[in-house]
């Protein structure tokens, strides 16, 4: 069925020193304090705003209660951006009770896009939505950027480099946050935590606020322990973490009840798209999820009778949002980012010729007719 942030203070910002050290060329260093010296200190960035850390602090405020969904890229069959159903999703997606959009995220293969196209996409966003609306924009290591080093001193030099890059590039299009892609790349060398926290202490000179990101292991190459999240959170200009173990609630419950503990002030924000429901029952305050993309009122509603105690509503939504989980994400799990285009385009928000994933395995038509099966389910739920 388809359907027709300003602060007056003049304080420095002091990033802390690293707890940890490397062995590089048989010496140890202090390895974030290093990479600041020889590696930007010829880079076109501006200096850590003095006020980021307050700006952290607000961005989790404004997340609390909000949904904001990780949008997938409308492509041709050619793995063109589809750049009039772009704009008629960003024009839509500007009418719906969100309070802003992730780009460049998983679900917007933000990775994988090459330049042009992530400015474009960027762009359009940041056009179609309302200004006090957030463009929170992934930043990591680009698929397209060639071959990483080897040596992990050299390696790690140059993933922070490379995702410095794009979070400039999200800076300068109008971005308002960093959601950091983990960096898969890191895994396997030695002392991988610390260069991870290394990363993302770096990537201060962006000057915008950033979420973290745990992404369970099949997907990111490299999950965040306890300890390494703690870490990251104690950074100042990290205003929370986005969690998506996809079907893990154990590890979400550890989670969520440590940064509830140790990090009362970072908003802890769900990525939980099969469970959305029981994971704001344990403590996440929002959303930022790719199933968001399509039906965000429901998604938004499920919200709202989460963090208002509305108890009857919370039940009922929590199942409509689970069916629509179900048919979305579900094996083969990065599907789903196609199985959300043929949800948009269900509604009529996008064309048929807007539904292509380049990056994504090959579905069927059992595929597409599950997902049109739980929408029109959907039709009479929720």
């Amino acid at each position: 069925m388809r359907r027709g942030f300003s602060g007056h203070s003049d304080e420095r910002y002091h990033r802390p020193a690293l707890p940890a050290r490397f062995p590089a060329s048989g010496a140890p260093c202090i390895f974030g304090r290093e990479i600041h010296c020889t590696v930007f200190a010829s880079a076109s960035v501006k200096a850590p705003t003095p006020r980021i850390a307050d700006r952290a602090r607000a961005l989790a405020q404004q997340l609390d209660g909000t949904l904001v969904p990780a949008v997938p890229v409308p492509r041709r069959i050619t793995g063109e951006l589809h750049v009039d159903a772009q704009l008629a999703y960003a024009t839509w997606m500007a009418g719906q009770p969100v309070s802003g959009v992730a780009v460049w995220a998983h679900t917007g293969r933000g990775l994988h896009l090459d330049e042009g196209m992530r400015a474009d996409v960027l762009s359009t966003w940041r056009s179609a939505l309302p200004s006090s609306a957030l463009v929170i924009a992934g930043c990591g290591v680009s698929r397209n950027g060639g071959a990483l080093p080897t040596d992990p001193r050299t390696r790690t030099k140059e993933i922070i480099r490379r995702t410095m890059a794009m979070a400039i590039a999200a800076r300068d299009g109008g971005a308002d946050a960093l959601l950091v892609h983990p960096p898969g790349d890191l895994a396997g060398l030695s002392d991988a935590p610390a260069r991870v926290v290394a990363l993302h202490d770096a990537l201060a000179e962006a000057g915008l606020p950033l979420i973290a990101f745990l992404l369970y292991q099949r997907a990111s190459g490299l999950e965040y322990s306890d300890t390494l999240l703690d870490g990251l959170l104690s950074l100042p200009h990290v205003a929370g973490v986005k969690l998506a173990t996809l079907d893990s609630v154990m590890r979400f419950q550890t989670v969520a009840s440590r940064v509830a503990a140790g990090h009362p002030d970072r908003a802890l924000i769900t990525g939980e798209d099969r469970f959305l429901g029981y994971s704001l029952m344990i403590g996440a305050r929002c959303a930022l999820i790719g199933m968001g993309a399509a039906r965000p009122a429901m998604q938004y509603a499920l919200i709202r009778a989460a963090v208002t105690n509305d108890a009857a509503a919370l039940v009922r939504l929590t199942r409509a949002c689970d069916g629509f989980a179900a048919a979305t994400f579900t094996e083969p799990m990065e599907g789903y980012i196609r199985r959300m285009l043929w949800a948009l385009a269900e509604d009529g928000i996008i064309p048929e010729d807007a539904c292509h994933d380049p990056v994504g395995p090959p579905l069927d038509r059992d595929d597409r007719a599950r997902v049109v099966r739980a929408m029109r389910a959907l039709d009479g739920a929720a």
